[in-house]
This record gives structure tokens, C-alpha cells and sequence, in this order.
């Protein structure tokens, strides 16, 4: 391996925990407000889920479609010396991105950040939108609305179901067995957030590996790159990342069990179509809106759209922002290199 490649795996775990502890709040916010686990219970709870996720993609799905997806995002010409400097500033500004949204407390997409680090990195590099992989982006793309949109009507249609079939139970027995409820859920939701999170990191592997000429094909990535990204996501959920689950667990709309458990059931849904698909999606996006969805049910002034539509602007801005901060380094960089 180049030392270049070196520090490019590196970085990407890095950028896998500090994915890890950015969005351990999306598997662990409404378990946390609704008093069902501790704050310290549910970071362990989802981080064992997250790597779990790891034999569901290898031994049950067969495959990492996902990893896949990213490591084909853009089209980095083989022989080119400075296509592992594309992938590195693609990385490097994913990063930069992921820690200033989680110090506001914003929860953004790690996802569509790396996404659009790369396609920027890779524009500013060979001066033209013709290496970006448009089938791809544009569904990556698409999803941004969608996966939020997907998981709020599901939310939506599952609480409704939910609260018919137990109208006539008693309050507390109900809400006693909707807490357990949510530890299967949240179980849920999070296999689909390691899922879908950790292979990405595989994906930017992948590529800067396809890149160098040390594999040919995503493929025959080697068997330590996925189980290092999930331990590397699980990891980093065990260190949480509480100001984001204030904003997803408290500020969007009031939440108790029973919504819990049709917020996660629907996000986890929402992950597992995705995956099935290899499309890169939000796990942010996607339980934000399954949380949206669950408010509706009550009336829609219990969302509170203010905080909404801050986050709207957060996941719109990402990608251009992302791209724009990873073409400039990589401008700086192609300076000295």
C-alpha cells in the first residue's frame, strides 16, 4: 500500500466514528425521551445493533450494494496520481462538515456530505460534471426528500394502525408493552443505520483501493475493510452525541412509546427498502421524518416546523457545501503536490 492509500483508510474510520457518535441520536433519541433505557443503556444497546449489521449484510443480504454505490459515485481515472488526493479532500471536508453540524446540534447526513466532498473533489480535479456518475447522484439525490417523505407517511399509517387496534386497552399495560416494543424497534433501526452507514465507508475505501490498483474491483475489497467500518460506526455510537439528541428526541414534536416504536419501525423500513436497492440514504433524514410523521398523527401544529425547516436547509446545503469546501482543498493541495 502508497502511503497515501494509508492515511486515506485512516481517515475513514475516523470519519466512521465520528459517524457513528453524529448520528447515534437517530437510533437512540426517542428510546432516550421516552425514559425506556438510560442515555449510557442505548448508546450500548445500538452500538452491538449497529455492528450486528454486519452479518446481516454479509451472510443474510450476500452483499454490500451500498459500498458499491459510493465506490462507483464518481469515475476516477485509473493511472491518474492525483486520484487518491480526490478522495482524500472528499473525506477531509466530510469531516470538517460532520463535526460542525454536530457542534450546533444539527443532524445533517453524514451521507450526503461524503457524496458531495467527492463530487467536488473530483469536478475541481478534472474540470468537468462528465465524471459524476448521474444515474447514481440523481437517486442520491432524489432521496433526500424522499427518505424522509417515505418514513413519514409509513410513521404515519403505522400509528394510526397502532392506536385503532389498542383503543381499547388500559393506558399503563399498553404503555408498559410499548416500552419493550421500543427496544425491538430501536434493534431495528439500528441494523439499518450500520447498514447503511458503515458501508459507505466501505465504499470510499473501495474506491481509493480500485484507484491505486490494489484490488480491480469492489468486489474483492478485503474481508478487515467491512468488519474494521462497523466496529468503527459501532464504536463511535457508543459515544453519543447528545446535543443532537436533544434537537431529534425533544424539539421536533413531544414523543412517547407508542410513537417511538412507529417512528423506528417506520425508519427502519425506510433503510431497509433502501438497502435493498443500494441507494445511499439519510438515516437522519430518514427518522426525522418518521418523527414528523408520528406528530401529524395528533395535529400538525404539534410538529414544531420552525425546527423543521432549519433542518431542511441543513440537508439542501450539505452536498453544495460539502462539494465546495473539498474543491477548494483540493485546489490548495494540487499546489504542492
Amino acid at each position: 500500500m502508497t502511503p497515501i492509500l494509508i492515511v486515506i483508510i485512516i481517515l475513514s474510520f475516523v470519519f466512521d466514528y465520528i459517524n457513528g457518535f453524529h448520528d447515534a441520536a437517530n437510533s437512540i433519541a426517542t428510546i432516550v425521551s421516552t425514559k425506556v433505557l438510560t442515555p449510557f443503556q442505548a448508546v450500548l444497546w445500538a452500538a452491538v445493533f449497529n455492528f450486528a449489521a454486519f452479518f446481516v449484510s454479509k451472510y443474510i443480504v450476500g452483499e454490500f450494494k451500498i459500498g458499491n454505490t459510493i465506490a462507483k459515485t464518481v469515475a476516477l481515472q485509473e493511472g491518474d496520481p492525483l486520484a487518491l488526493y480526490v478522495v482524500l479532500c472528499g473525506l477531509l471536508a466530510a469531516i470538517f462538515w460532520n463535526l460542525l453540524t454536530w457542534w450546533f446540534g444539527i443532524p445533517s447526513s453524514s451521507s450526503h456530505t461524503l457524496i458531495g466532498g467527492l463530487i467536488g473533489a473530483a469536478v475541481a480535479h478534472y474540470g468537468t460534471f462528465s465524471v459524476i456518475a448521474g444515474s447514481k447522484v440523481l437517486w442520491i439525490v432524489a432521496f433526500i426528500f424522499l427518505a424522509p417523505l417515505i418514513g413519514m407517511i409509513i410513521a404515519f399509517m403505522i400509528t394510526v394502525l397502532i392506536v385503532h387496534i389498542s383503543k381499547r386497552s388500559r393506558p399503563h399495560k399498553a404503555e408498559k408493552w410499548f416500552k419493550r416494543l421500543q427496544l425491538v424497534s430501536s434493534a431495528a433501526f439500528s441494523l439499518g443505520h450500520g447498514g447503511n452507514d458503515a458501508q459507505k465507508v466501505m465504499g470510499i475505501i473501495g474506491a481509493a483501493m480500485i484507484s491505486s490498483h490494489y484490488i480491480e474491483d469492489f468486489s474483492q475489497i478485503p474481508n478487515w475493510v467491512p468488519i474494521s467500518c462497523f466496529i468503527a460506526i459501532g464504536l463511535g455510537t457508543m459515544s453519543g452525541g447528545w446535543k443532537i439528541v436533544k434537537t431529534m428526541g425533544t424539539r421536533i414534536t413531544k414523543v412517547s412509546p407508542l410513537e417511538g416504536v412507529s417512528a423506528e419501525t417506520a425508519g427502519a423500513m425506510t433503510l431497509y427498502i433502501a438497502e435493498h436497492f443500494g441507494i445511499p440514504v439519510s438515516t437522519t433524514h430518514t427518522i426525522t421524518g418518521s418523527i414528523i410523521g408520528v406528530g401529524a398523527t395528533k395535529r400538525l401544529s404539534a410538529v414544531r416546523w420552525g425546527v423543521t425547516v432549519n433542518l431542511l436547509w441543513a440537508w439542501i446545503l450539505t452536498i453544495p457545501i460539502s462539494g465546495l469546501m473539498a474543491a477548494l482543498l483540493f485546489l490548495l493541495i494540487k499546489m504542492f503536490v
